[in-house]
């Protein structure tokens, strides 16, 4: 008698809900092992016979490409962003955004290596063009999120955004700006927005 397989298979599914659970099953492999997982390996975290793979994506880069795009989408964050509350002071605002984009980046922080690997094969095409329109998209959330107070700051809205994004990207991916300390949300507003509130804005004479 044929000795059973101790591989859970998942049931046949829908197109696409089957490349939804093959990039569910990448996202994770990708974050630990990088680009150079293997298809074998997404079909046993995934659950499915590693030949399903090749019926729902061209290839492997293709696929990879798909779980980046989709670890990378940035509607979660957009919609995170539109539901801060809109009454709350500027720097209250500010903190809730940081925390938002602080855990986008520990989230894909080790995506970025894997961004530039595919960006640089033939089947990457406009990778990177994507995720820069996906950064503009959060940028914009961030810039309206700071527009009612335009008149107290010295920079644009959208300036300030960009500042706050590449504070807190900086500072969750290398853990510190100053003695090796972490800094958390409150402490990046800090350092930003008390650099670009105007005397007037700040209440001095």
């Amino acid at each position: 008698m044929r000795g059973t397989s101790t591989r859970r298979r998942v049931a046949a599914l829908p197109p696409d809900e089957r490349r939804a659970r093959l990039i569910e099953a990448t996202l994770p492999l990708l974050r630990r092992y990088g680009p150079g997982i293997s298809t074998r390996q997404i079909a046993e975290a995934a659950g499915v016979a590693e030949g399903t793979i090749f019926g729902a994506f061209r290839d492997k880069s293709t696929l990879l490409r798909a779980a980046v795009e989709a670890a990378f989408d940035p509607d979660p964050v957009v919609r995170a962003l539109r539901a801060i509350d809109a009454g709350a002071d500027l720097r209250a605002r500010l903190v809730a955004a940081a925390r938002i984009l602080m855990e986008r980046v520990s989230d894909n922080a080790s995506l970025v290596a894997v961004c530039r690997t595919l960006a640089a094969t033939e089947n990457a095409g406009d990778l990177m063009q994507r995720l820069s329109q996906a950064r503009t998209r959060m940028l914009d959330a961030i810039a309206t999120l700071v527009e009612p107070d335009r008149a107290a700051l010295r920079r644009s809205p959208a300036t300030v955004a960009r500042q706050l994004f590449l504070w807190t990207v900086f500072a969750t991916r290398h853990g510190a700006l100053t003695e090796d300390e972490p800094m958390d949300a409150d402490e990046i507003v800090a350092l930003l927005l008390d650099g670009v509130l105007s005397r007037t804005g700040t209440g001095d004479t």
